[in-house]
């Protein structure tokens, strides 16, 4: 019998795994209540924030947007959409920061023509699908950096702009906030430059392979965690203010952005 496997991916700083581990345990429990026996034994830390796709066997999960309309079409079924209490975050709704290293001299993004930017992945939302957006308008049809890295992950791409290693990045408002909160010495070098255009925040999901209606308790389940007064720090603990129905057209906009850097003669950030 194939095991489920539940994960958060997205925000997952080792220091972060209680608090991770608390919020799975308050959703099991929920679900345990609903009569569900047959959960993930635990929260899995292995895997990485964009694997290849979702899993068959995946039966909770968050996932970027952008691979969504990608990479993983027709592999999920949206569960929910968190709200987060932090500078960047609407409800529903998030962007990324443009970092740059606190003493150097750019002032706008203008000024990061010729620089090098430090990119976690081609599949990332935060990383590249909205930071290419608000090059696109600024680079003319022309590439814009010296060059781009891929580090393959935001935190690597802080820890080499914070060293001076590279110049800007594109990092999710939130996993800078929660850089804030366990590692302040790092963002301590660093410096928000500017904001990219806001998407739909990073979704809850589970594996088309769940039946619709074990998705839809599920879905249930989080709505009642995210509203149970009583559940209050588990939630505070990963600065979410709740967690409401999601938008399937919110994520398919994501795609519009790449419609649009393509139409300013963008379509890679370059």
């Amino acid at each position: 019998m194939t095991m489920l496997t539940a994960s958060l991916p997205m925000y997952n700083l080792p220091e972060m795994r209680p608090q991770n581990t608390a919020f799975w345990e308050a959703l099991a429990d929920e679900l345990r209540r609903d009569g569900r026996s047959d959960l993930p034994a635990g929260l899995g830390f292995a895997g990485g924030p964009v694997p290849d796709l979702i899993e068959k066997n995946v039966f909770f999960t968050q996932t970027c947007g952008y691979p969504l309309q990608t990479i993983y079409r027709g592999q999920y079924r949206l569960l929910g959409v968190p709200s987060y209490d932090a500078p960047g975050c609407r409800p529903a709704k998030h962007c990324a920061f443009i970092l740059v290293h606190k003493d150097s001299s750019y002032e706008k993004p203008e000024d990061l023509k010729g620089t090098v930017f430090a990119l976690n992945s081609r599949h990332s939302n935060s990383g590249m699908n909205l930071p290419r957006l608000l090059f696109a308008r600024l680079a003319g049809g022309k590439p814009f950096f010296k060059s781009v890295v891929e580090t393959g992950a935001h935190p690597v791409s802080i820890a080499r702009v914070a060293a001076g290693e590279l110049d800007c990045a594109s990092i999710d408002c939130m996993t800078y906030a929660f850089f804030k909160d366990h590692r302040p010495e790092v963002v301590a070098s660093l410096r928000v430059l500017a904001e990219t255009p806001e998407s739909p925040a990073i979704p809850f999901v589970t594996s088309i392979a769940t039946p619709e209606e074990e998705a839809k308790r599920l879905q249930a389940a989080l709505f009642r965690l995210a509203a149970d007064p009583a559940r209050r720090p588990v939630l505070d603990g990963l600065r979410l203010r709740t967690i409401t129905m999601p938008d399937p057209a919110a994520y398919a906009g994501l795609l519009d952005y790449e419609r649009q850097a393509a139409e300013l003669g963008y379509p890679e950030l370059v």
